[in-house]
């Protein structure tokens, strides 16, 4: 036997892991190299022996045994261990005799799939990236422009020339930042980083929740990409997904021969829907593991915050479970309490140590305060993406412009919710897989009527209350639905039809960045008012969007239908001068060039119980934003 006691998990460590308040197990559990060899800690109470194996000792299961703990980790030291190791821990249960070889739970490396051993691995990147962080300290974002570009990091574009293979991050930090920069977004949002064994599941089934995948190179490569991005004064969103993990053998499930981190009973342990294993949110421990899954990614990455997904599966027991197939809480009811103490907790926790973080929830039910404060009886999360909007203004947007008018609640019935929560609109990657069409097959008509239906998508999106999020691809009209396994059309970009969605992306980008009545309110009631939300007959809605001091108004006008609306009279509150700062339909983003540009002025007629109104020509399937300017 070849293993020292190890020093670094102490007495006071193992009380504050019994107590369910160690949040820096990152530097405790896994490896952890030291100037005596690595010291290694795994929590697996059930287990009778455990040693750790690796190609430093040939895999032999007796070479390293390990030490157990009265709170059930196991621990060793190993002098002929060094960066770069494969290793695995084997543990035989008490309960069974089960044996079974695992990768470590807190790895901070592993490597690249099929293969399937945890790596040691520390690091010492130096970040250059203070200025960043020191400007997201000073930051309200609930009152900032926040504009997420999402990208699925192995399909946004190819190296054709190295057998289409995916970019590395250090490939990607030299051109996605300065692409990011260029289309005016806030902030990138990764789909799943954390390590995944299957790509077909896109990352979202997660085996290594403290490991960036090693599909595109080292954590420190990583650590690259993310402070140029932070150089360019951009934010980076990872999606994190505490809400189930895959069965795969050498992963968490059945990890010492007992249900360990998912739960026993299959109605609260099994997940139909992605034949998945649900955490046991009951369990202290596991409740440590995923938080100091969470704070790593935020303190050893700088990552700016999280896309928390899959939270209404948390939520609710009979998430996509039939009668008789979920069993109700202590209060009979179909509320999963211990998931939503958990996040409580989470979100209590993250914000506690870094408040200027964003925590967005992909929930897509009426659970009432998602985005609310925990002292509030919330989830502490301080944003929530809006699923209704999305499904009700793509319903809306797919109809044949003749049938709208039958139809006109699906664009207005969003306002009656707006500000029960702190909403991101978002278009996402899952409304443009699975047989649904890309954002531009969506739209109905001929290929112009198609564009300029997508540019009104993106003009009412930019414009109304709420924080916004974009799949990448979205931005130039791609043709066809995302396959994760295929670059982004990038050659769509030499057509003018596709450069102009682009360069409409752009401005949508700048004016909701530089135009506070865009941005202030986007959470606030008193930043938006309907001028008309009842012109069926036309297809046409207008409306007020105001900065919080209501010192500067934006007028708001689409017209769904293709047929122009000459002279349309609309009421506003301010006498003076009103600047069209936007027109969906110019030639410059491929339209026709249609409807009202330049100035108009109010008159003193009456209308819309408004006191002043201005004529405009509204543009066909067009968008107008007009700025008061003066008295």
């Amino acid at each position: 036997m070849h293993s020292d006691k190890p020093t670094h998990f102490t007495d006071f460590d193992q009380h504050l892991f019994a107590e369910g308040k160690h949040f820096e197990l990152y530097n405790k559990f896994g490896a952890n190299i030291t100037t005596d060899g690595v010291q290694f800690a795994v929590w697996a109470p059930n287990a009778n022996f455990v040693s750790v194996i690796g190609d430093f000792n040939g895999w032999n299961r007796e070479e390293n045994p390990m030490c157990p703990s009265s709170v059930g980790v196991w621990t060793c030291n190993i002098k002929n261990c060094i960066k770069g190791a494969k290793y695995k821990f084997f543990i035989r249960s008490s309960k069974n005799g089960y044996e079974v070889e695992k990768a470590d739970p807190y790895a901070k490396f592993a490597e690249l799939r099929p293969n399937t051993a945890s790596i040691v691995w520390n690091d010492k990147y130096k970040w250059q990236d203070k200025d960043w962080l020191s400007y997201r300290k000073a930051i309200n974002w609930l009152k900032s422009p926040v504009s997420i570009y999402e990208v699925h990091f192995g399909s946004w574009q190819k190296k054709i020339e190295d057998n289409n293979r995916a970019f590395t991050y250090r490939e990607m930090a030299e051109i996605l930042p300065a692409y990011v920069k260029e289309l005016g977004y806030t902030h990138v949002e990764f789909m799943p980083l954390t390590e995944f064994p299957y790509d077909g599941s896109w990352g979202y089934q997660t085996t290594g929740y403290f490991a960036p995948t090693s599909r595109y190179g080292t954590p420190e490569d990583f650590k690259y990409m993310i402070d140029i991005f932070h150089q360019k004064n951009i934010g980076v969103i990872l999606d994190w997904v505490p809400a189930h993990f895959p069965t795969d053998q050498h992963g968490l499930s059945f990890f010492d021969g007992t249900h360990l981190f998912e739960h026993e009973d299959l109605q609260k342990g099994y997940h139909p829907d992605w034949q998945t294993l649900i955490f046991n949110y009951g369990r202290i421990e596991v409740r440590q593991f995923l938080i100091n899954s969470a704070m790593t990614w935020l303190e050893e990455y700088h990552i700016d915050g999280l896309r928390v997904d899959a939270v209404a599966s948390m939520l609710y027991l009979d998430y996509s479970r039939k009668y008789g197939e979920w069993t109700p809480n202590e209060y009979g009811e179909n509320e999963n309490l211990e998931a939503i103490s958990f996040l409580k907790e989470l979100n209590e926790v993250l914000f506690g140590k870094y408040p200027d973080i964003l925590m967005i929830a992909e929930e897509s039910t009426a659970f009432s305060g998602v985005s609310k404060p925990t002292f509030m009886g919330g989830l502490g999360f301080n944003m929530k993406w809006d699923m209704g909007w999305m499904h009700d203004t793509l319903e809306y947007l797919k109809r044949d412009p003749v049938h709208r008018k039958y139809h006109h609640h699906e664009i207005t019935f969003r306002m009656v919710y707006a500000f029960t929560e702190n909403y991101c609109v978002a278009l996402s990657h899952d409304e443009v897989v699975h047989g649904k069409g890309s954002m531009l097959k969506k739209m109905p008509g001929d290929i112009w009527q198609q564009f300029a239906n997508l540019r009104i998508l993106y003009s009412y999106m930019f414009s109304i209350p709420g924080k916004k999020i974009n799949f990448m691809g979205n931005e130039f009209a791609q043709n066809d639905e995302w396959n994760y396994n295929q670059s982004l059309d990038w050659h769509l970009l030499q057509w003018g039809e596709h450069q102009g969605i682009k360069k409409l992306t752009q401005d949508l980008n700048l004016i909701y960045k530089n135009e506070r009545a865009f941005y202030e309110t986007d959470f606030l009631s008193c930043g938006f008012e309907y001028i008309n939300h009842t012109d069926s007959e036309n297809s046409v809605i207008s409306y007020l969007r105001k900065s919080e001091d209501m010192k500067e108004e934006i007028l708001v006008l689409i017209n769904f239908t293709p047929t122009p609306q000459i002279q349309y009279r609309t009421g506003i509150n301010r006498s003076g001068s009103w600047k069209i700062i936007f027109n969906s339909d110019s030639t410059y983003y491929g339209g026709s060039n249609s409807g009202s540009f330049g100035y108009v002025k109010s008159d003193h007629y009456s209308l819309h119980e408004r006191q002043y109104s201005v004529l405009l020509n509204l543009p066909p399937l067009g968008a107008l934003y007009l700025k008061w300017e003066d008295q």
